[in-house]
């Protein structure tokens, strides 16, 4: 392996190539410290034509690659195998991680054709940033959005509050760069919106978690800014009134309607009890809430005006129990604190058995219902922590022991738990991971719910690419 590190120097510089155990480790860790693996080397090209030559190189040598860009990875889908899963995955048993995030330039920006290409080491909020100083909206947003980079966004086709009005990562794509297998560079870095001459390849790459080769460039999507937004924290006792409240917001205000998210009391009491600083605008507890939001690019007061309008009437309907609308962009940060502190104070809270799910939004209620009840049977006290992207189907539907209960035995029953869970999902026609992707954390688990079919799809597709098997072993499939 002496020569392989070698090369890698003479290819990336001996600087940009990592090999000391300790060095590596925050490389092969994963963001909830549920993996840890065992790389050869991290390996940080700082052009397309470096990630070529590594590619080739590890093809050469069979060498199994780990595209990774800011690790905020939920599933273990940027980490690096263990030892006994790289001898099963990875060709050769041997594996790099190669760290994108030097390759953070903004090639282009295009205000009229409204698109930004960007390198796939490119932060998130940069590219949002970039976008504002020209005037136009980038609108993927979601927590980690200060550190999670742009490849990873596109090959986990990253969700967050704005898919509502915008979609996920895959709608926000027109064209891509990337590194193949074999170390061939193919530029598809087209800025049409309108292109009707075949297969539309970009497409394989997005959500496939680096295992079909690697983003290395992206021509992304950008929209007008908004002049305005429009925030409220809204009461509401059941998710049913919440599905009821989306259609009447959505009737009332139309694609103004940006964000839509849902969190339980229990949700809500994690965030006050870890935050202490943090407080509900209410008086008093409500079973359920929902942040809303509205753009728009009229002005602030008609848009004011358009909320305060459509939750009267939500009031006057019973489907509102109380609201608190921001009157400041600080009150809206601070409603908005409220839903993104959620998963810290999860941490802070302790274990629990995380899910990311989605069914068809009409079925997200008789979902809970369903579910809750099952899992109070089957684990009685277990408690809900119920959170998410309510507007697109999406929910955060994770679990935490009974009080006082024993953590450690609990989270030993989690296969259990999870198939309560996921079961629940196929039976409303959902998928088991809804913006995280599968990583090493559900390539099994997928088998369960995906045809024979598709699995036999996916394969002869990851077979045709990436016949040695070298991209990202181990995750996705098995």
């Amino acid at each position: 392996m002496t020569r392989l590190i070698e090369q890698l120097n003479s290819i990336v510089g001996k600087a940009a190539v990592i090999t000391d155990p300790q060095e590596v480790t925050p490389y092969a860790t994963d963001w909830r410290k549920r993996y840890f693996g065992m790389p050869l080397a991290v390996v940080k090209p700082a052009s397309t034509a470096e990630v070529a030559a590594v590619v080739k190189l590890c093809a050469a040598t069979r060498t199994g690659i780990v595209p990774q860009g800011g690790n905020t990875s939920l599933c273990g889908g940027a980490t690096p195998l263990a030892a006994e899963d790289a001898n099963r995955f990875a060709p050769g048993g041997a594996q790099i991680v190669l760290k994108l995030s030097r390759m953070n330039r903004v090639r282009a920006v295009d205000p009229v054709n409204n698109t930004v290409t960007v390198e796939a080491g490119c932060v998130l909020a940069n590219v949002q940033q970039e976008a504002a100083a020209a005037g136009r909206l980038f609108p993927l947003s979601l927590a980690a959005e200060g550190s999670c980079e742009i490849g990873g966004n596109l090959s986990t086709n990253a969700g967050g509050t704005a898919v509502l009005r915008y979609g996920n990562a895959r709608d926000l794509v027109l064209g891509l760069e990337v590194v193949l297998p074999d170390g061939r560079i193919w530029d598809g870095l087209r800025a049409l919106r309108k292109d009707n001459t075949g297969y539309d390849l970009k497409q394989l790459f997005v959500g496939a978690e680096g295992t079909l080769g690697i983003i290395t460039a992206a021509v992304l999507k950008l929209f007008p800014r908004p002049r305005a937004r429009a925030t409220a924290l809204v009461a509401l006792e059941s998710p049913a009134r919440a599905l009821e409240l989306l259609s009447h917001m959505q009737g009332a205000c139309g694609d103004r309607v940006t964000g839509f998210e849902l969190m339980s009391a229990f949700c809500l009491s994690l965030v006050t009890r870890h935050f202490p600083a943090t407080r509900l605008p209410f008086a008093r507890t409500y079973a359920q809430y929902v942040l809303l939001e509205l753009s728009d690019t009229a002005s602030a007061e008609s848009l004011d005006a358009a909320l305060q309008a459509a939750l009267g009437e939500a009031a006057e309907r019973g489907l509102a129990l109380d609201a608190a609308v921001a009157t400041s962009e600080t009150q809206a940060a601070a409603l908005w604190a409220l839903r993104e502190n959620i998963p810290e104070a999860q941490v802070r809270e302790g274990q629990q058995i995380k899910h990311d799910i989605s069914v068809p939004i009409s079925c997200i209620a008789e979902y809970i219902d369903v579910t809750d009840a099952e899992l109070q049977r089957a684990f009685p006290g277990v408690r809900m922590v119920t959170f998410g992207h309510l507007g697109d189907g999406n929910l955060h539907y994770n679990i935490a022991p009974p009080a006082g209960a024993d953590a450690d035995a609990f989270m030993a029953r989690a296969s259990a738990v999870s198939r309560v869970v996921h079961d629940g999902v196929a039976r409303f026609s959902g998928s088991i991971s809804a913006e995280h992707g599968l990583g090493q954390y559900k390539r099994g688990e997928i088998l369960r719910y995906k045809s024979p079919l598709e699995m036999e799809l996916m394969r002869r597709i990851k077979a045709a690419l990436d016949p040695q098997g070298i991209m990202n072993p181990g995750k996705v499939l098995q």
